[in-house]
């Protein structure tokens, strides 16, 4: 399988690649144990963009052969309301992954809202068990779906993290500091920059790979990248651009995500990946 393209990194190749697998193994595991893996959506109020996400999640549940169970409550749910509705998805045996569809209303504390979630069901690596884990490089939990998808692209790529300098720009719970353990993890050299970091091109200009993860379009430029540099662009903005200004990188990167095709398909198959592998662990299924 290449999923190359002069020095484009495509996302779509691999992630079909996963569904298929994962479509395998839920297969296996239905034929094992006659049960069907599910995930559980859980949706807080009107968001139009949320809903969307949903339905993207929901279609790619059907693809994988994967259950699912959408629950959607109004904008005026309580904390205390979401964290009794995912108390009883978190006991239920057959609900094997539960995904917390953010951000939620004001009103509501999304980190109770998160931990409420067994770790065992955590397939979209959101709470303080599954982080600190991963960070720890220990088993039992799912990483965050997007630095996971990153780390499979690299890996589809051939590329060899040990010793390289890595520089994530962006310190989100969710990817800045995941995407930086899971680095870790795999012996990059890792430096986290954000909004406050001082000269921030200098710091760019010495990473071997360079993850944009900062929520700003086109934010870093070709100019700031050492030559040959690897270029994984995680954001998604408005007018379908990244956080990288993809012309001017392009010219200057080894290997470089565009946006969209590249990290995007990414997301999805690893949370379905995830929710057939958490199936897989609760019933006892080997590979």
């Amino acid at each position: 399988m290449s999923n190359t393209l002069d020095n484009k990194i495509l996302g779509k190749p691999v992630a079909d690649a996963i569904m298929q697998q994962t479509a395998d193994r839920v297969a296996k595991i239905k034929e094992q144990t006659g049960v069907t893996p599910c995930l559980a959506t859980v949706l807080v109020g009107e968001d139009p963009a949320s809903h969307t996400y949903i339905r993207m999640k929901l279609n790619r549940c059907e693809q994988a052969g994967i259950g699912s169970k959408h629950i959607k409550l109004d904008d005026s749910t309580t904390t205390e309301q979401l964290v009794a509705t995912i108390s009883e998805l978190g006991s239920d045996p057959q609900v094997h992954g539960i995904l917390l569809q953010h951000p939620v209303p004001h009103q509501i504390n999304e980190r109770a809202a998160f931990e409420a979630i067994p770790v065992s069901k955590d397939v979209d690596g959101v709470t303080y068990g599954s982080f600190s884990r991963m960070w720890f490089d220990e088993p039992g939990c799912f990483p965050s779906c997007t630095p996971q998808g990153i780390m499979l692209l690299l890996e589809s790529a051939g590329i060899d993290l040990s010793g390289k300098h890595a520089v994530v720009i962006g310190r989100s719970p969710i990817l800045g500091k995941p995407m930086a353990g899971l680095l870790l993890a795999k012996n990059a050299t890792v430096t986290i920059c954000h909004s406050r970091t001082k000269d921030l091109p200098a710091l760019v200009k010495q990473a071997d790979i360079v993850v944009a993860a900062v929520g700003k379009p086109e934010f870093v430029q070709g100019d700031w990248l050492k030559d040959g540099a690897i270029v994984m662009d995680a954001g998604y903005n408005p007018g379908n651009v990244g956080d990288v200004h993809f012309e001017s990188s392009a010219k200057v990167a080894s290997l470089i995500t565009p946006v969209p095709g590249g990290v995007g398909p990414m997301t999805l198959a690893v949370l379905m990946q995830q929710t057939a592998q958490a199936a897989a662990q609760q019933l006892g299924v080997k590979d």
